[in-house]
């Protein structure tokens, strides 16, 4: 125990909260498609998290948080019917790290712009770009996902290939693809401004 009084199974499990409660919500929103949702898969992972063993899970934490995380939102789309189209997100963290407003307006216009593209993927295109968006590895990802590497490469070189060709990616790019592909890169670079 610690001075605080808990346990260091305690500590761990709120460590995780601390450092993966976003990422994981980010993740859940962009599988699920609602936010309220996507709160209820987070907040089961937690729970889940609870009754784990600090040492079964010390090198695989991550992958094991949003393996549960797709697994839970899987089931919750199976469950239900309809689902809600989430609000249009908003990142309060990105505009506070641009200094311009305008620089920042414009990055948050094509971050919406490529959310509402890869929004309308294919669930197993969508599930495998949000890991990646989130620094997961093409290894990394087929271990939460239940399948091999190359399989992953391929469903992520296919989602990438779908949103570069979309008529409205090819409209921010522009006819002129290279000085605005210039603009874009950086954003896809930076995995959709996580």
């Amino acid at each position: 125990m610690d001075a605080s009084g808990r346990s260091d199974t305690q500590q761990w499990v709120l460590d995780a909260v601390e450092r993966y409660e976003l990422p994981l919500l980010r993740f859940a929103a962009r599988l699920m498609r609602d936010e309220h949702a996507a709160r209820d898969v987070v907040q089961h992972v937690f729970l889940s998290l609870c009754g784990q063993s600090l040492g079964s899970l010390q090198d695989r934490l991550n992958q094991w948080l949003f393996a549960v995380c797709r697994n839970k939102a899987l089931d919750m789309l199976r469950q239900r019917e309809n689902t809600t189209m989430l609000r249009e997100a908003e990142f309060p963290e990105a505009a506070a790290r641009e200094g311009d407003p305008a620089a920042t307006a414009e990055r948050a216009d094509l971050y919406r712009s490529l959310y509402r593209l890869v929004e309308q993927l294919p669930l197993p295109q969508r599930e495998a770009v949000a890991l990646w968006s989130e620094g997961f590895s093409y290894r990394e990802i087929a271990e939460i996902g239940g399948t091999n590497e190359g399989n992953v490469r391929v469903v992520v070189h296919r989602a990438l290939k779908h949103l570069r060709e979309h008529p409205a990616a090819r409209q921010l790019l522009g006819d002129d693809r290279g000085s605005r592909a210039a603009a874009i890169r950086p954003v896809c670079e930076n995995r959709f401004s996580k």
